[in-house]
């Protein structure tokens, strides 16, 4: 009973301040609401007003750009009607014109049919003249032909060939004074170069190339290279491939072989034998064996010999060798090494005398032969092969060129090509410097006079001076001077064609005319 006595006036008390609070939350809420809705019309007012004032200022602003816009189209159209008006005004001026020009052309055209008619009638009597001049001249043509003998090709004929003999007669004569007058010239220049080139030349004369003859101490050294019953020097012969010859010569015995490599093998081979003093079959091949194999060395090192000895710089080692090769080879006699020294050394002097590349020619003079030294070992002249040694060792185009032409198989593309010609040709057609066989000797000169003999005219021919100088003698009644002078030239031509042959060939061309009568 206590218990809610208490609680009935203490719900009573909350249940009376939830209604005040609630009473309070009311009315605070009802004067917000009012105040927010006030707000909301406060604010609805000022956004209408904004908005009349942002119409009425784009009214303003698009009506200002209306008018602008229209002010500008209004100018553009009033250009365009200026332009248009202008055009109207020049297209009514050219009118005007053209139609002047028309006019103009009209009265043109009137005063060319006038001309034409005039130049018709003018042709007409230039037609008629024409026909009148015509038959004149045929009457004169043949009243001509009746005089003289002759038509008038047959004069034609006659002036043409006459003139062209007198033509040809003095270009003749013209030719042989401007021959005569250079060949002074350049004999005087080229002697003088070719006999200094020749002078400072040390020449030797040809020697045997077939034999070669070993210095003994003392004759006692014949019995023990000969050995017990001939054994040492059949041993030497068996392991060399060469023929000994001992005979009555003191103090010397004779290596003969037609392979120089094997006459130099045995002639080093017995001389080792002879400073070392034992001499047997055994020790024979053994030394031999051993000169054999370092011979490529020996080749090498002359060939490094000739290169230094020609100052020449920068030139292939591996070409040693065969230039070493060149030093067992002869032509006519004349050893190859030797000759392609002289080359060298000749083809450089007259470089420098004349301003010419002298390193070319110093090079080009020294490899021009080079390929002899494997010409009988592979396929192709001895041009070809110096050729592509030369190439195939980094020679440079120039030094090719010039060894490609030093016999004229190819036609010159520099003044060193004819200078290692004209010094190759100084070597061996100087006097010693080659010997020939006798029977192809004769054969030569038999060529020589049977290729002069076949020319129309000739009655002789004449070998001389060892086949240098060849004179022809022709028929005077089928010759005048002037064709002499042109036979000449054909001659030599084919004689450069036809022969092979060292130096240069004088060719004389002689008429004679004689006249005979017996008195009685």
């Amino acid at each position: 009973m206590s218990i809610l006595t208490y609680m009935v006036p203490f719900m009573g008390g909350i249940a009376l301040t939830a209604a005040v609070v609630f009473l309070l939350r009311k009315r605070l809420f009802s004067g917000q609401y009012r105040r927010l809705e006030q707000q909301k019309q406060e604010w609805k007012r000022q956004a209408d007003q904004e908005l009349d004032a942002q119409r009425t200022k784009t009214n303003l602003e698009l009506k200002e750009e209306f008018i602008n816009w229209k002010n500008e189209y209004n100018r553009k159209q009033s250009q365009k009607i200026n332009k248009i008006n202008d055009m109207e005004r020049r297209l009514v001026q050219k009118e005007e014109n053209l139609d002047q020009r028309y006019i103009n052309l009209e009265n043109k055209e009137k005063d060319l049919k006038k001309v034409e008619i005039q130049l018709g009638e003018r042709r007409h009597e230039l037609d008629q003249a024409r026909c009148e001049l015509e038959s004149t001249l045929d009457e004169q043509r043949k009243k001509l032909e009746t005089i003289s003998g002759l038509t008038v090709q047959e004069a034609k004929e006659m002036i043409v060939s006459q003139y062209e003999s007198e033509a040809r007669m003095e270009s003749a004569q013209r030719l042989r004074i401007i021959e005569e007058d250079l060949k002074e010239k350049s004999q005087v220049m080229a002697k003088d170069i070719i006999g200094t080139a020749i002078q400072r030349l040390a020449s030797e004369h040809v020697v045997s190339s077939s034999v070669a003859v070993i210095d003994l101490p003392n004759d006692e050294m014949k019995g023990r290279i000969i050995g017990r019953e001939g054994r040492n020097i059949r041993a030497l012969e068996n392991a060399t491939g060469v023929d000994f010859i001992v005979d009555d010569t003191p103090e010397a015995i004779i290596v003969s072989s037609f392979d120089p490599i094997r006459r130099e093998i045995a002639k080093r081979a017995l001389e080792t034998l002879i400073q070392d003093g034992r001499i047997h079959p055994a020790r024979v091949e053994e030394i031999v064996e051993k000169i054999e194999k370092g011979f490529d060395d020996y080749l090498r090192e002359v060939g490094e010999q000739t290169v230094v000895e020609l100052g020449i710089k920068e030139i292939n080692p591996e070409l040693y060798y065969y230039l070493g090769k060149l030093k067992f080879r002869t032509s006519y006699g004349q050893n190859a090494l030797q000759h392609s020294k002289e080359v060298s050394m000749i083809a450089a002097f007259m470089a420098r005398e004349l301003g010419a590349n002298v390193n070319v020619a110093r090079r080009a003079g020294l490899l021009h032969d080079v390929g002899k030294s494997i010409d009988r070992e592979t396929e192709g002249t001895h041009t070809q092969l110096s050729v592509d040694l030369a190439r195939k060792f980094g020679e440079s185009k120039h030094v090719q060129e010039a060894i490609a032409s030093h016999h004229m198989d190819v036609d010159f593309t520099s003044v060193e090509g004819v200078l290692i010609q004209a010094a190759d040709t100084m070597s061996a057609a100087r006097p010693g410097a080659r010997r020939e066989i006798f029977e192809t000797y004769i054969k030569r000169l038999e060529k020589l006079e049977e290729v002069c003999a076949g020319f129309e005219g000739v009655e002789k021919a004449y070998a001389l001076r060892a086949g240098r100088e060849v004179r022809v003698i022709v028929d005077s009644n089928e010759m005048n001077d002037n064709k002499v002078f042109f036979v000449s030239k054909d001659i030599a031509k084919r004689i450069q064609e036809e022969l092979e042959y060292p130096g240069q060939i004088k060719v004389t061309v002689i008429r004679e005319v004689r006249a005979v009568e017996y008195a009685k």
